[in-house]
Formats: structure tokens, C-alpha cells, sequence
């Protein structure tokens, strides 16, 4: 018996119209002859067809200026901060700004020195201070995760100095600043140096940060208040790049170009930090350019 079913069921499949399974339209194919009879062969483009007997395919142009990085630009490039003389300058002013470093003892002084070195683009040059100062202020401020009382301005930069660094620093630390509800007090919107700390600080939030997240949304209200009724230059434009574009996202070189421009028209301007930084900068851009210039050769 089932046997018999089996012999039925592949003579039924055998009579089938096998093309009902296939779409209604068919693939158009196209032929060759050969000999005396046409042969299907693999389809092809009608873009392939119409250029097949010219194999230039001609392109619109999106008409762009021509590019000025031609080799012979690029090897022409020369920068007068090379050389023994420059090294000796800036190895100077480093020295100078280490004995700085050794002298401060005050940790708001120390963590702002870090700041402006980082946004000056000199940092790199002292890393082994830099870290040894921040492994002191962790290890004082922070010892079991909680925070000595300390101004707005000070807790804010010192944490994101910190967890820039990859620190364990807990959100809680901003917990002395927000009432029973959880939520900011008013009164420190009066500290404009704060509320810009806080609010660069909120950029390195860890997912579920809900604190910091509030308060990236308390401070980018307040500031743009601030910015609206300020008449401090120098402070409204920190607030106003901020606001652009949070310095955790910026890139750092284009960041460092605007800052040492920036921090050349303050009243506490270091006249030492700055001179080392614009030297820095013009003794690695000789450096980049001398690379792009062995690239291109």
C-alpha cells in the first residue's frame, strides 16, 4: 500500500508544470548564434551593451577645485622651528613649568594647572607629575568613594581630570549639591566657573548615570541664560564653545589652536605656559610636515 502511494506522488510530480513555481516574469536572456542555432548566453547590463565598443566610461564632473596637495607644493613646505636651538628653548620652558608643578600644594591650583597644560596641548611633555599629583588627590579626596566638601568648580573639574585618567570616581560626589528630591539647587547657578565645570564634566557619564545626566541638563540650561545676561568676554566665550560642542568631543589639535588663542587675551595668562605652548605647536606642526613630505616622495 504505501508503496503504491509513493509511485503515485512522483507520478503526479513528474506530470507537473514545473514553470507554475517560477515568477510570471521571466529574466530576459539574451542569444548567440552559433552555427545554425541560437544559444542562450549570461545576461548583461544595457550600460555594459551600450559601452561595449568603447571601454571609457565617462564620468560627470562635480566640478571641484583642483587640489593644491601637489608634490611639488608639499615639498616646499619648510618651517624655521627646527633645529638644536628651538629643542634647547622649549626644554627650558619645560623645566620651568616642572618646578611649577612641584610648587603647588593647593589640589584646586594643581587640578587647574593640569586643565590648562591639557588644553594647551603640552601634557604629554609631563606625565609622570600630572599622574602623581592626580594619584594624590584621588587617594585624599576620594578614599572609599566619598568626597570631601569642596565648591562646585573644584568637585566638577577635578572629576573630569580624574576620569579622564580612567579613575574610580562615583557620581555621588556631586549628590552634596542636590536636595532631598534629587534635584540641583538653584543657588549654585550663581556660580557660572561651576556650572561650566559641571557641565563638561557630565560628557564622561558611564550608561545609566542618571545623575549626570541631569545635571548636563540643568547646567545647558543655566548657561545659555548665562550667556544671554553675562557681560564677561572671556567667560561667555568658554560657555558659548562649550555649548557648541563639549570639549570630551572635540578633536585635540584643533581644540589646542583655539585655546592658545584663547588664552592669550586672559588676565591670568602665564606668560611661560603659554610661550611653551605655542612653540609646541609649531615644532609639531614642522614635525607633521616633514612627514607628509617623506609620504609624498
Amino acid at each position: 500500500m504505501a508503496y503504491s502511494m509513493c509511485l503515485n506522488v512522483l507520478d503526479s510530480v513528474r506530470h507537473c508544470n514545473p514553470t507554475a513555481l517560477l515568477p510570471s516574469k521571466k529574466r530576459p536572456v539574451s542569444h548567440v548564434t552559433k552555427g545554425n542555432r541560437d544559444v542562450p548566453c549570461p545576461f548583461q547590463s544595457m550600460a555594459l551593451e551600450e559601452n561595449s565598443g568603447d571601454s571609457t566610461i565617462v564620468r560627470r564632473s562635480g566640478n571641484f577645485h583642483p587640489t593644491i596637495w601637489h608634490d611639488d607644493y608639499i615639498q616646499s613646505l619648510k618651517s624655521e622651528y627646527v633645529g638644536e636651538s628651538y629643542t634647547r628653548k622649549i626644554d627650558n620652558l619645560k623645566e620651568e613649568v616642572t618646578k611649577m608643578l612641584h610648587k603647588m600644594v593647593d589640589p584646586l591650583k594643581q587640578v587647574e594647572m593640569i586643565d590648562i597644560l591639557q588644553r594647551l596641548g603640552v601634557s604629554y611633555h609631563f606625565e609622570d607629575e600630572i599622574t602623581r599629583i592626580l594619584d594624590k588627590i584621588h587617594n585624599t579626596h576620594y578614599g572609599g568613594g566619598v568626597c570631601k566638601e569642596k565648591s562646585l568648580y573644584a568637585t566638577a573639574l577635578e572629576f573630569r581630570l580624574l576620569r579622564q585618567k580612567r579613575y574610580n570616581v562615583p557620581q555621588e560626589v556631586f549628590k552634596s549639591f542636590t536636595n532631598e528630591k534629587g534635584n540641583f539647587y538653584e543657588c549654585i547657578c550663581d556660580d557660572p566657573k561651576g556650572m561650566l565645570a559641571l557641565y563638561e564634566a557630565s560628557f564622561l557619564l558611564i550608561e545609566g548615570e542618571s545623575l549626570l545626566e541631569e545635571a548636563r541638563d540643568f547646567a545647558s540650561k543655566h548657561l545659555k541664560d548665562y550667556v544671554e545676561k553675562s557681560k564677561d568676554q572671556n567667560l561667555r566665550t568658554m560657555v558659548n564653545h562649550a555649548l557648541e560642542l563639549p570639549l570630551h568631543w572635540r578633536m585635540i589639535r584643533l581644540e589646542v589652536r583655539w585655546f592658545i588663542d584663547e588664552y592669550r587675551s586672559r588676565a591670568d595668562m602665564n606668560p611661560v605656559l603659554l610661550q611653551l605652548a605655542e612653540l609646541d605647536f609649531n615644532m609639531v606642526q614642522a614635525v607633521h610636515q616633514e612627514d607628509l613630505k617623506a609620504a609624498s616622495r
